[in-house]
């Protein structure tokens, strides 16, 4: 059970999350011809009057260059400033997710992205912990991931989600807890909605771009954080073998945050995970306003505009 925020972003205006409706028709639910993005809200532990955004600009450029893809032209600071709004309207009190799509609106049968409406609303839902900050299992799903030779991954195309459902359900009903996807190549590319890192002998390792991932911001915060932190930090192809061996593995992403894998498959991995801990505790303290040199990551909203 979901508990909804009570406003949404819907045909230019500002209405209740109920009232928000498409049609049966619209191109996007039949195609898949939309693109999303989710960033979380959370109030200010130091400053309850304000709600914090995590890289809100960079969220709002991914998804207009996720919009460009579909040829739909939306500036990234239109979307910026209808998400501060949204967030204002709805006085949030509590952890959320926000959700801002960008769809092909037209009622035409016709898959294609010329000559057919678009539109953009924003919604969003209270959220806690997505998977488990204990740690969760995963196994090597049957499912690989696109290539973005047949589908443009730099963009989050609503689309392309069908193949991350079917390795996720697989994932749950074979007794896990997440699925991660090997690339045509048959290296690792990324779970179901996450990036992968292993640790190796006291270094960082995660797929680069030219393993058919997505341009996680999550992602790019880590790298970032590690770089500062000293710890050395490597993007190149990751055999599967490797995540068997590795003496740490994580998944990261927006919904996610950093959570730690501790079985992959039939093998148990280490219970000590110094590095994902420190970089754990980095990006609490960052996301929370804790940390000044990341100031400019962090976008405060006053809860009344």
């Amino acid at each position: 059970m979901h508990n909804f925020l009570p406003f949404a972003y819907f045909q230019n205006q500002f209405l209740p999350f109920n009232e928000a409706k498409i049609s049966i028709a619209t191109h996007a639910l039949h195609y898949g011809t939309g693109a999303f993005g989710g960033l979380r809200a959370i109030p200010d532990p130091q400053k309850p009057e304000q709600i914090l955004l995590f890289r809100l600009d960079r969220h709002c450029q991914r998804l207009s260059s996720s919009a460009k893809l579909l040829q739909y032209d939306l500036p990234a600071d239109k979307i910026e400033k209808i998400i501060v709004d949204f967030v204002q309207k709805n006085q949030i009190d509590k952890s959320c997710y926000i959700r801002p799509f960008v769809y092909n609106s037209g009622l035409g049968i016709s898959p294609r992205l010329h000559k057919i409406e678009k539109d953009f609303f924003v919604y969003g839902l209270e959220l806690g912990d997505y998977l488990s900050p204990e740690g969760v299992s995963c196994r090597i799903s049957s499912w690989y991931r696109q290539e973005d030779r047949s589908l443009p991954l730099r963009g989050k195309i609503s689309g392309a989600y069908i193949t991350s459902s079917l390795a996720k359900t697989e994932a749950v009903e074979s007794g896990f807890d997440e699925a991660i996807l090997l690339n045509t190549q048959g290296k690792i590319s990324e779970a179901s909605g996450m990036n992968v890192f292993i640790v190796r002998g006291g270094k960082l390792i995660t797929p680069g771009f030219n393993q058919d991932i997505l341009e996680g911001i999550t992602r790019d915060s880590i790298i970032t954080i590690a770089k500062d932190l000293g710890i050395e930090t490597i993007e190149r192809p990751v055999d599967r073998t490797e995540l068997l061996i590795a003496d740490e593995v994580f998944l990261s992403g927006t919904a996610a945050k950093i959570s730690p894998v501790k079985k992959l498959e039939s093998y148990e991995l280490p219970k000590t995970r110094p590095i994902t801990n420190q970089l754990q505790e980095k990006l609490v303290a960052i996301t929370e306003n804790r940390e000044p040199e990341y100031k400019d990551w962090v976008y405060a909203i006053p809860k009344e505009g």
